[in-house]
């Protein structure tokens, strides 16, 4: 960061009490001013709803494959999807515990339990390595795009991939989903992990012939360095977290893919019917896409709302600051540093930041003991087991009731509320050991 943005700071502890609350590790909640009407935000991205169905396409040739390579997910042919679920003990346990009303019916996104890599990484991450492997296959004439992509499961395109190598540096969830793909088909993969990354992923990963590589520095050194490694090497390809547009449609694939169980759910979205999203917050890439991709589908009547933990608000002070990837949690005092190993991003994407500006209605921050008292919750209401850093969307609701009235009341909500849908992004956790589930527990 140069002086002229270390005075920024400076100016703007001085004009924002929220910036301040941040600094202190206070749990806050952010309404964005440069939220747009839609048909205004939707003018200043580069993406568009073209870009979404030509992944939708891509994902709809590889699913043969899927099936094929993957046995969980022949029941769905293919389709690396996960399910949508009503939570009402849950509502009531968070209605009770901070004694407010959720106006609304309270739904969980269950994307912990995804096929493949259990976690909402299995959406961009696959898509990117599958995309790489379309590309590669087309180039050298080994595939068509008419022809039945099961046929990727075979020595022969096996040992084409195993020319070339797939890097990516992670804190976890998206080194899982790229392993586990980019190895499936044969290429050589090399993850480079954070040093908040849980063990049990480097040792998935190890099991399944990946590289890992560890690093004591956070999220931020994993990336450079695999960047540096990959760009060494004319035959890896680099998964680039903070900057890649194919994650980032890989995700909003979801959204269409959500509006079907909305519907067979037989729960309406529209003007008098508004959506609320949850969608905890790392570098931005995932709840970006997914944010992207409903904001596309729903346009004015769905409200998304990132989390992140008080001690990774890097998203947040991206925006509120309109510094984005210019400014890092470490240059605001925040040490970056939390249980939630999939949010512990110091740094935010200035790609999906500068995508959200117009779209994001707000962003809050959770603190990691909240987080692990939300995990036990929703284990002793519904029987469901989610990692610490999928549990920041849960409080969502309880917050934009206590804290975003003023939010509600900008944008004629209020009587509306009775007639909404919140949906909790549950992000990662059904890959999680029996034992560290038991000790994640335990810890509340």
């Amino acid at each position: 960061m140069n002086k002229n943005e270390d005075k920024n700071i400076k100016s703007w502890k001085k004009e924002s009490p929220l910036l301040n609350k941040l600094i202190s590790l206070e749990e806050t909640f952010w309404i964005n001013p440069n939220l747009k009407k839609y048909k205004t935000g939707i003018k200043e991205t580069p993406l568009s709803q073209d870009n979404v169905r030509d992944a939708e396409e891509r994902l709809k040739r590889f699913a043969p494959y899927i099936a094929k390579v993957f046995p969980e997910t022949k029941g769905t042919n293919g389709l690396i999807e996960s399910p949508l679920v009503r939570i009402p003990s849950m509502k009531q346990s968070l209605e009770r515990g901070h004694q407010q009303h959720i106006s609304g019916e309270l739904l969980l996104k269950c994307d912990s339990h995804l096929p493949i890599s259990g976690s909402i990484k299995a959406r961009g991450g696959i898509y990117e390595v599958l995309k790489h492997a379309e590309e590669l296959a087309l180039e050298h004439r080994l595939l068509t795009k008419q022809e039945d992509y099961s046929i990727l499961d075979s020595d022969r395109f096996r040992t084409f991939f195993s020319q070339y190598s797939i890097a990516v540096g992670s804190t976890g969830n998206l080194g899982l989903s790229i392993g586990i793909m980019g190895a499936k088909l044969g290429f050589n993969v090399i993850v480079h992990m954070s040093a908040d990354a849980k063990q049990w992923k480097k040792d998935l990963l190890r099991s399944k012939n990946v590289k890992v590589i560890e690093y004591e520095a956070d999220y931020s050194k994993a990336v450079e360095e695999g960047r540096i490694g990959a760009n060494a090497d004319p035959n890896c390809y680099f998964v680039d977290d903070e900057n890649s547009q194919d994650l980032f449609l890989g995700y909003s694939v979801a959204a269409s893919r959500l509006k079907k169980q909305l519907e067979d759910l037989e729960i309406t979205i529209d003007e008098k019917h508004p959506l609320f999203v949850y969608l905890p917050c790392g570098v931005g890439g995932g709840p970006g896409g997914v944010a992207f991709g409903l904001k596309l589908l729903y346009q004015d009547h769905v409200h998304c709302f990132f989390a992140e933990p008080t001690h990774s608000p890097s998203m947040l002070l991206g925006l509120m600051t309109g510094l984005h990837d210019k400014i890092s949690v470490q240059d605001a005092g925040i040490d970056n540093v939390t249980d939630a190993d999939g949010l512990a991003v110091g740094r935010p994407s200035g790609f999906v930041g500068k995508i959200m500006e117009p779209l994001l209605s707000g962003i809050y921050t959770v603190s990691d003991e909240q987080l692990y008292k939300l995990l036990k919750e929703l284990v002793d209401t519904e029987n469901i087991a989610l990692e610490p850093s999928a549990l920041a969307g849960m409080i969502g609701p309880i917050k934009l009731f206590k804290e975003g009235t003023d939010y509600l009341r900008r944008y004629h909500l209020t009587e509306k509320m009775r007639n909404g849908t919140h949906i909790i992004w549950g992000t990662g956790g059904s890959m999680i050991p029996e034992e560290i589930k038991k000790q994640y527990y335990q810890r509340h």
